[in-house]
Protein backbone atom coordinates (compact mmCIF):
# COMPACT_ATOMS: atom_id res chain seq x y z
CA UNK A 1 0.00 0.00 0.00
CA UNK A 2 1.38 3.25 -0.78
CA UNK A 3 2.96 5.21 2.12
CA UNK A 4 1.17 6.97 4.94
CA UNK A 5 3.04 9.10 7.26
CA UNK A 6 0.29 8.93 9.74
CA UNK A 7 0.21 4.92 9.43
CA UNK A 8 4.09 5.01 9.26
CA UNK A 9 3.94 7.16 12.73
CA UNK A 10 1.59 5.48 14.35
CA UNK A 11 2.30 1.66 13.54
CA UNK A 12 5.63 1.32 15.59
CA UNK A 13 4.27 2.90 18.76
CA UNK A 14 1.21 0.70 18.35
CA UNK A 15 3.70 -2.13 17.88
CA UNK A 16 5.25 -1.40 21.21
CA UNK A 17 2.29 -2.31 23.25
CA UNK A 18 2.61 -5.43 25.15
CA UNK A 19 -0.19 -7.92 24.22
CA UNK A 20 -0.49 -6.40 20.76
CA UNK A 21 -0.08 -9.37 18.24
CA UNK A 22 -0.84 -7.97 15.14
CA UNK A 23 -2.18 -4.44 13.58
CA UNK A 24 -4.16 -4.41 10.77
CA UNK A 25 -5.90 -1.22 8.15
CA UNK A 26 -9.47 -1.10 7.90
CA UNK A 27 -12.38 0.42 6.69
CA UNK A 28 -12.55 2.41 3.08
CA UNK A 29 -8.43 3.51 3.75
CA UNK A 30 -8.07 -0.56 3.26
CA UNK A 31 -10.10 -0.89 0.88
CA UNK A 32 -9.25 1.92 -1.02
CA UNK A 33 -12.21 3.82 -0.91
CA UNK A 34 -11.10 6.45 1.17
CA UNK A 35 -11.22 10.29 0.63
CA UNK A 36 -9.30 12.79 1.87
CA UNK A 37 -11.23 13.37 5.52
CA UNK A 38 -12.07 9.72 6.04
CA UNK A 39 -11.29 8.04 9.66
CA UNK A 40 -8.53 5.47 9.62
CA UNK A 41 -9.97 2.50 11.28
CA UNK A 42 -7.05 0.01 13.39
CA UNK A 43 -7.76 -3.05 13.91
CA UNK A 44 -5.19 -4.56 16.90
CA UNK A 45 -4.94 -8.23 17.45
CA UNK A 46 -4.19 -9.78 20.68
CA UNK A 47 -4.41 -13.67 21.91
CA UNK A 48 -5.91 -15.06 24.61
CA UNK A 49 -2.70 -16.34 25.88
CA UNK A 50 -0.96 -12.82 26.12
CA UNK A 51 -3.71 -10.01 26.40
CA UNK A 52 -3.97 -6.54 25.43
CA UNK A 53 -2.14 -4.24 28.12
CA UNK A 54 -4.55 -1.67 28.32
CA UNK A 55 -2.44 0.45 30.79
CA UNK A 56 0.78 0.87 28.31
CA UNK A 57 -1.83 1.05 25.06
CA UNK A 58 -3.12 4.63 26.97
CA UNK A 59 0.12 5.65 27.88
CA UNK A 60 1.25 5.39 24.42
CA UNK A 61 -1.86 6.82 22.40
CA UNK A 62 -0.83 10.04 25.51
CA UNK A 63 2.39 10.94 23.00
CA UNK A 64 0.30 10.51 19.92
CA UNK A 65 -2.70 12.48 20.20
CA UNK A 66 -2.96 16.18 19.53
CA UNK A 67 -5.33 16.39 22.72
CA UNK A 68 -3.97 13.48 25.03
CA UNK A 69 -6.95 14.48 27.54
CA UNK A 70 -9.45 13.90 25.14
CA UNK A 71 -8.33 10.10 23.56
CA UNK A 72 -10.34 7.31 25.01
CA UNK A 73 -9.31 3.89 25.59
CA UNK A 74 -11.99 1.16 27.03
CA UNK A 75 -10.67 -2.12 28.42
CA UNK A 76 -11.08 -5.14 26.51
CA UNK A 77 -15.50 -6.06 26.64
CA UNK A 78 -16.46 -2.65 27.06
CA UNK A 79 -18.11 -2.13 23.94
CA UNK A 80 -19.96 -5.50 24.11
CA UNK A 81 -18.15 -9.18 22.74
CA UNK A 82 -18.29 -7.96 18.95
CA UNK A 83 -17.17 -4.71 18.93
CA UNK A 84 -15.31 -5.78 22.26
CA UNK A 85 -13.63 -2.03 22.76
CA UNK A 86 -10.57 0.12 21.63
CA UNK A 87 -9.94 3.82 21.63
CA UNK A 88 -10.95 6.81 19.53
CA UNK A 89 -8.15 10.19 19.20
CA UNK A 90 -7.39 12.35 16.72
CA UNK A 91 -3.41 12.70 15.45
CA UNK A 92 -2.49 15.55 13.31
CA UNK A 93 -5.98 16.47 13.03
CA UNK A 94 -7.07 13.16 11.64
CA UNK A 95 -9.75 10.94 13.22
CA UNK A 96 -8.36 7.62 14.61
CA UNK A 97 -10.45 4.41 15.82
CA UNK A 98 -8.50 1.77 17.13
CA UNK A 99 -10.68 -1.57 17.41
CA UNK A 100 -9.87 -4.97 19.88
CA UNK A 101 -10.18 -8.32 18.26
CA UNK A 102 -9.00 -11.75 19.55
CA UNK A 103 -6.72 -14.02 17.66
CA UNK A 104 -8.18 -16.98 19.12
CA UNK A 105 -12.35 -15.74 18.82
CA UNK A 106 -11.62 -14.32 15.20
CA UNK A 107 -9.92 -17.67 14.08
CA UNK A 108 -12.86 -19.79 15.38
CA UNK A 109 -15.65 -17.45 13.67
CA UNK A 110 -13.87 -17.52 10.62
CA UNK A 111 -14.01 -21.55 11.12
CA UNK A 112 -17.76 -20.92 11.75
CA UNK A 113 -18.72 -19.01 9.04
CA UNK A 114 -16.60 -21.48 6.55
CA UNK A 115 -18.85 -23.94 7.81
CA UNK A 116 -22.01 -22.12 7.54
CA UNK A 117 -22.58 -20.86 11.17
CA UNK A 118 -23.28 -17.22 11.33
CA UNK A 119 -25.29 -15.23 13.91
CA UNK A 120 -26.58 -11.92 14.15
CA UNK A 121 -26.54 -9.81 17.88
CA UNK A 122 -27.70 -6.82 18.68
CA UNK A 123 -25.15 -4.58 18.78
CA UNK A 124 -25.67 -0.18 19.65
CA UNK A 125 -24.06 1.44 16.14
CA UNK A 126 -25.07 -1.84 14.26
CA UNK A 127 -28.79 -0.63 13.34
CA UNK A 128 -29.29 -3.81 11.54
CA UNK A 129 -27.34 -5.48 14.17
CA UNK A 130 -23.72 -7.60 14.16
CA UNK A 131 -23.01 -10.62 11.93
CA UNK A 132 -20.94 -12.50 13.01
CA UNK A 133 -19.25 -13.13 9.28
CA UNK A 134 -17.81 -9.14 9.67
CA UNK A 135 -15.13 -10.31 11.49
CA UNK A 136 -13.81 -12.75 8.65
CA UNK A 137 -14.82 -10.14 6.45
CA UNK A 138 -12.76 -7.67 8.23
CA UNK A 139 -9.70 -9.79 7.83
CA UNK A 140 -10.70 -10.52 4.13
CA UNK A 141 -10.52 -7.11 3.37
CA UNK A 142 -8.01 -5.67 5.78
CA UNK A 143 -4.32 -4.38 4.72
CA UNK A 144 -1.45 -5.81 7.35
CA UNK A 145 0.59 -3.34 8.96
CA UNK A 146 2.52 -5.29 11.46
CA UNK A 147 2.68 -9.14 11.33
CA UNK A 148 5.71 -10.75 12.96
CA UNK A 149 3.99 -13.93 13.71
CA UNK A 150 1.94 -14.29 10.42
CA UNK A 151 -0.75 -14.29 12.40
CA UNK A 152 -3.01 -12.11 9.89
CA UNK A 153 -1.34 -13.96 7.25
CA UNK A 154 -3.02 -17.32 8.62
CA UNK A 155 -6.64 -15.92 9.31
CA UNK A 156 -6.75 -14.12 5.59
CA UNK A 157 -5.48 -17.33 3.78
CA UNK A 158 -8.76 -18.65 5.52
CA UNK A 159 -11.04 -16.27 4.20
CA UNK A 160 -10.38 -16.62 0.14
CA UNK A 161 -12.42 -17.99 -2.07
CA UNK A 162 -15.58 -16.84 -0.52
CA UNK A 163 -16.81 -20.36 0.79
CA UNK A 164 -19.91 -21.51 -0.82
CA UNK A 165 -21.83 -22.40 2.51
CA UNK A 166 -21.24 -18.80 4.05
CA UNK A 167 -22.91 -17.78 1.03
CA UNK A 168 -25.61 -20.08 0.89
CA UNK A 169 -26.49 -19.48 5.04
CA UNK A 170 -26.83 -15.45 4.48
CA UNK A 171 -29.22 -15.81 2.04
CA UNK A 172 -30.94 -18.26 4.05
CA UNK A 173 -31.09 -16.39 7.08
CA UNK A 174 -32.07 -13.33 5.73
CA UNK A 175 -34.30 -13.54 2.19
CA UNK A 176 -37.13 -14.88 4.02
CA UNK A 177 -36.84 -11.64 6.43
CA UNK A 178 -37.30 -9.05 3.70
CA UNK A 179 -40.68 -9.86 2.48
CA UNK A 180 -41.74 -10.95 6.35
CA UNK A 181 -40.83 -7.64 7.61
CA UNK A 182 -42.59 -5.74 4.86
CA UNK A 183 -45.83 -7.93 5.35
CA UNK A 184 -45.20 -6.36 9.05
CA UNK A 185 -45.01 -3.34 8.22
CA UNK A 186 -48.30 -3.61 6.26
CA UNK A 187 -50.13 -4.95 9.51
CA UNK A 188 -49.07 -1.62 10.59
CA UNK A 189 -50.53 0.49 8.50
CA UNK A 190 -53.95 0.96 9.74
CA UNK A 191 -52.61 2.18 13.03
CA UNK A 192 -50.98 4.78 11.44
CA UNK A 193 -47.83 3.62 13.12
CA UNK A 194 -45.04 5.34 10.67
CA UNK A 195 -42.09 4.35 13.48
CA UNK A 196 -42.90 0.71 13.20
CA UNK A 197 -43.32 0.93 9.58
CA UNK A 198 -40.26 2.81 8.84
CA UNK A 199 -38.36 -0.01 11.18
CA UNK A 200 -39.57 -2.97 8.93
CA UNK A 201 -38.62 -0.98 5.71
CA UNK A 202 -35.50 -0.41 7.02
CA UNK A 203 -34.58 -3.99 8.01
CA UNK A 204 -35.88 -5.29 5.00
CA UNK A 205 -33.34 -3.41 2.97
CA UNK A 206 -30.85 -3.95 5.22
CA UNK A 207 -31.70 -7.97 4.58
CA UNK A 208 -31.55 -7.18 0.80
CA UNK A 209 -28.15 -5.85 0.97
CA UNK A 210 -27.03 -9.25 3.25
CA UNK A 211 -28.20 -11.25 0.40
CA UNK A 212 -26.82 -9.46 -2.97
CA UNK A 213 -23.48 -8.69 -0.66
CA UNK A 214 -23.40 -13.15 -0.36
CA UNK A 215 -24.88 -13.82 -4.20
CA UNK A 216 -21.71 -11.56 -5.28
CA UNK A 217 -19.19 -13.39 -2.67
CA UNK A 218 -18.45 -10.19 -1.38
CA UNK A 219 -18.15 -9.93 2.38
CA UNK A 220 -20.07 -7.04 4.26
CA UNK A 221 -18.65 -5.41 6.63
CA UNK A 222 -20.97 -2.24 8.05
CA UNK A 223 -25.27 -1.70 6.81
CA UNK A 224 -23.43 1.49 5.70
CA UNK A 225 -23.14 2.08 2.38
CA UNK A 226 -23.97 -1.76 1.41
CA UNK A 227 -26.72 -0.47 -0.84
CA UNK A 228 -25.46 1.99 -2.50
CA UNK A 229 -22.53 -0.86 -2.87
CA UNK A 230 -24.27 -3.57 -4.11
CA UNK A 231 -25.88 -1.50 -6.94
CA UNK A 232 -22.58 -1.68 -8.73
CA UNK A 233 -22.26 -5.69 -8.43
CA UNK A 234 -22.69 -8.04 -11.11
CA UNK A 235 -25.65 -9.48 -10.03
CA UNK A 236 -27.69 -6.59 -8.44
CA UNK A 237 -31.56 -5.32 -9.07
CA UNK A 238 -32.01 -2.33 -11.31
CA UNK A 239 -32.11 1.16 -10.28
CA UNK A 240 -32.08 -0.24 -6.75
CA UNK A 241 -30.19 3.72 -5.64
CA UNK A 242 -32.73 5.36 -7.28
CA UNK A 243 -35.67 3.07 -6.01
CA UNK A 244 -34.17 2.63 -2.21
CA UNK A 245 -34.42 6.82 -2.22
CA UNK A 246 -37.98 6.58 -3.60
CA UNK A 247 -39.22 3.86 -1.26
CA UNK A 248 -37.73 6.85 1.48
CA UNK A 249 -39.09 9.92 -0.12
CA UNK A 250 -42.64 7.59 0.31
CA UNK A 251 -42.23 6.87 4.07
CA UNK A 252 -41.19 10.48 4.63
CA UNK A 253 -43.90 11.86 3.27
CA UNK A 254 -46.21 9.37 4.37
CA UNK A 255 -47.35 7.62 1.35
CA UNK A 256 -46.39 4.27 3.26
CA UNK A 257 -48.63 2.15 1.21
CA UNK A 258 -46.54 3.72 -1.87
CA UNK A 259 -43.24 2.56 -0.01
CA UNK A 260 -44.26 -0.83 1.21
CA UNK A 261 -45.29 -1.42 -3.02
CA UNK A 262 -42.37 -0.65 -3.80
CA UNK A 263 -40.50 -2.73 -1.63
CA UNK A 264 -42.27 -5.37 -2.79
CA UNK A 265 -41.15 -5.26 -5.88
CA UNK A 266 -37.58 -4.81 -5.25
CA UNK A 267 -38.05 -8.16 -3.16
CA UNK A 268 -39.76 -10.14 -6.11
CA UNK A 269 -36.51 -8.77 -7.91
CA UNK A 270 -34.05 -9.89 -5.67
CA UNK A 271 -36.63 -13.16 -5.19
CA UNK A 272 -35.88 -14.15 -9.12
CA UNK A 273 -31.75 -13.13 -9.07
CA UNK A 274 -31.68 -15.34 -6.70
CA UNK A 275 -33.19 -17.99 -8.50
CA UNK A 276 -31.17 -16.91 -12.09
CA UNK A 277 -27.59 -17.56 -9.98
CA UNK A 278 -28.73 -21.08 -8.62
Amino acid sequence: MPHDPLLARLTPVLADVPGVAAIMLGGSRARGTAHDASDYDVGLYYTEAAPLDVDRLREAIAHLADEPGAAQVTPVGEWGPWIVGGAWLSIGGRKVDLLYRSVDRVSATIDACRNGDIAMHYQPGHPHGFCSAIWMGEVALCQPLHDPSGVVAGLKARTAPYPPALRNALIRRFQWEILFSIENAELALPRGDSTHVAGCAYRALACMGQVLFALNAQYLINEKGALSAAAGFPVTIRGLTERVAEVWQSIGSGQHENALRMLRLLENELRGRHCDER
